[in-house]
């Protein structure tokens, strides 16, 4: 892992996320979604509303930013180069990776200090945040690994937004707390987060560890199939 190499890619991807408009103006979802539920009234947003706008940022922006991003370079036919020069593909994954987390950072900052939260940043609470970033950014950076094309990123990046990242509407659609879909979805790793925003701890931490590590298997499939496919 090379310092340089790593600040080199992230100041070229940078300069690219930000003159890709469809890319930049997923920022402003979380901010939007801030902006109208905060005029909702003075009280503290309830944790599904919070969590909902947490998990619009990461699907929207983290998942679906390093995807794309890599995707091009897939389309473009220059991962190939990238992968052959000096930077090793830990280097790559981690100058890409570090702009999607700064405009994701950036996003849900504003979006926090918009509306009323009533986050109470336990240790559990940022550990719960963190396992989540790395879920998103690494289905993001396995999606991206395996397309061809940006336009196919659409066909896998729409059921992550609504599955992992929107989960919480699906109170709004499934009202019988009994119901198997309402079930499923208290293991889907968001509820995670909102279980440990209401005081749990223990049993949310290791659903989400193992939301985790699904992941980082699904980033090292990937890995080794891109590879496969770049030598041949």
């Amino acid at each position: 892992m090379n310092t340089g190499r790593i600040m080199a890619i992230f100041e070229k991807d940078i300069k690219e996320f930000t003159r890709n408009m469809m890319l930049f103006t997923t920022i402003l979802l979380p901010i939007f979604l801030a902006f109208m539920y905060s005029r909702m009234g003075e009280e503290a947003l309830p944790p599904m509303l919070v969590y909902l706008i947490v998990g619009v940022a990461f699907s929207a922006i983290l998942c679906s930013g390093i995807m794309t991003m890599m995707a091009e370079e897939n389309e473009k036919r220059t991962l190939r180069g990238l992968v052959q020069s000096p930077a090793s593909m830990m280097d790559i994954l981690i100058g890409k990776s570090l702009v999607v987390i700064l405009m994701t950072a950036a996003s849900l900052t504003l979006a926090f200090l918009i509306m009323n939260t009533g986050v109470e940043w336990s240790i559990a609470t940022i550990v719960g945040l963190v396992l989540l970033a790395l879920f998103f950014l690494n289905v993001g950076i396995a999606v991206g690994l395996t397309v061809d094309s940006v336009a196919t990123t659409s066909v896998y990046l729409l059921p992550v937004m609504f599955i992992f990242g929107f989960t919480p509407m699906v109170e709004l659609v499934v009202s019988e707390p009994d119901h198997f879909v309402r079930q499923i979805a208290d293991y889907l790793p968001l509820y995670q987060n909102i279980a440990i925003h209401e005081g749990e701890t223990v049993v949310p931490l290791l659903i989400l560890a193992v939301w985790t590590l699904v992941s980082f298997l699904y980033v090292a499939w990937a890995f080794r199939k891109r590879m496969s496919d770049e030598r041949k």
